[in-house]
């Protein structure tokens, strides 16, 4: 579970600097954004499954469609749920609506965790009941001060899960199942990227999306390959509740990009911060314990060792 913890953590780190990065893919809008990161990604997720060896579950989902067909409907299914959520991301803080799609993201660990205790019959501890009820403070707070809810909300904290629960159930959930969600939208992002828009000519004008480009193709493909296999690798409770790092990272982004946290946000934030900081405390202290028992377990095979040599 370390593991994926840590490329939970990763993805974040990654989707945070993403954020802020979309300021050198100026004067692009949002939807030639979402159509250079759809090309740049595939090709860069590409190299990172073969370097994992991840590769094999291409082939693997290809042999399953050819057995059964049907299974492509649910494959595209899959595309528009996770590729609509990361074009919502881009769209939202280029077009005025970041808010709105922020709080989808405050409110999405909370429905992950509902979906993991509801569907998957999954477990809390107490330190996680702990992080749960400050996370449902905060969010709490956040839908009160704002008054509503958008529909960039509803569909963040509710697409996802539905997403991540249905490939679980369809088997899709390795990168085999991401790189067939980029490589089905791949048409649409041709269409955006050479014929709707007059994207080319921009490139063309300002070289240095070229590397602007390249480099939101590597990220994107590190930061969401980190995320699949975190999601494959976590309970969908765990998950669910190291998702908050996420808003907390694009919070620190946007503070860094010149916004502030004003004195009504404060009650949104120092709680959501407070229950990342208890999962951070549970897992020090799981590995901890953890160390321990290895040490122990160490010491008793030495000690029988020792009774057993003549």
């Amino acid at each position: 579970m370390y593991k994926g913890v840590a490329l939970s953590v990763l993805a974040s780190v990654t989707f945070g600097v993403l954020y802020f990065y979309t300021q050198f893919l100026q004067p692009l809008d949002s939807e030639q954004t979402f159509a250079w990161r759809m090309l740049a990604t595939l090709p860069f997720l590409t190299l990172f499954m073969w370097y994992s060896g991840d590769l094999k579950h291409v082939t693997a989902i290809f042999k399953r469609i050819v057995q059964q067909p049907a299974l492509l409907i649910w494959l595209i299914v899959s595309s528009l749920l996770c590729t609509t959520q990361l074009w919502l991301f881009l769209w939202g803080p280029i077009n005025g609506r970041g808010l709105q799609v922020s709080l989808g993201y405050f409110l999405l660990p909370l429905v992950m965790v509902l979906v993991g205790c509801i569907l998957c019959k999954e477990k809390l501890t107490n330190w996680q009941w702990a992080a749960v009820f400050l996370a449902v403070l905060g969010v709490g707070h956040e839908i009160w001060r704002i008054g509503s809810i958008a529909w960039e909300t509803i569909y963040v904290a509710l697409a996802y899960p539905l997403y991540f629960f249905l490939r679980r159930v369809y088997k899709t959930d390795h990168l085999g199942g991401f790189w067939w969600d980029l490589l089905l939208i791949i048409p649409v992002a041709i269409y955006l990227g050479f014929f709707y828009s007059d994207s080319v000519p921009l490139i063309a004008q300002f070289p240095h999306l070229i590397f602007a480009v390249i480099g939101l193709g590597l990220l994107s493909a590190f930061g969401l390959g980190s995320y699949i296999l975190a999601s494959r690798m976590l309970p969908f409770v765990i998950f669910g509740l190291l998702s908050y790092l996420e808003p907390i990272l694009l919070a620190f982004a946007s503070l860094v990009l010149g916004e502030r946290i004003e004195a009504n946000e404060w009650l949104t934030y120092i709680p959501i911060w407070c229950a990342v900081l208890l999962l951070m405390v549970e897992g020090t202290v799981h590995v901890f314990k953890q160390k321990q028992k290895e040490k122990m377990l160490q010491k008793n095979v030495a000690a029988l060792q020792k009774r057993l040599d003549p």
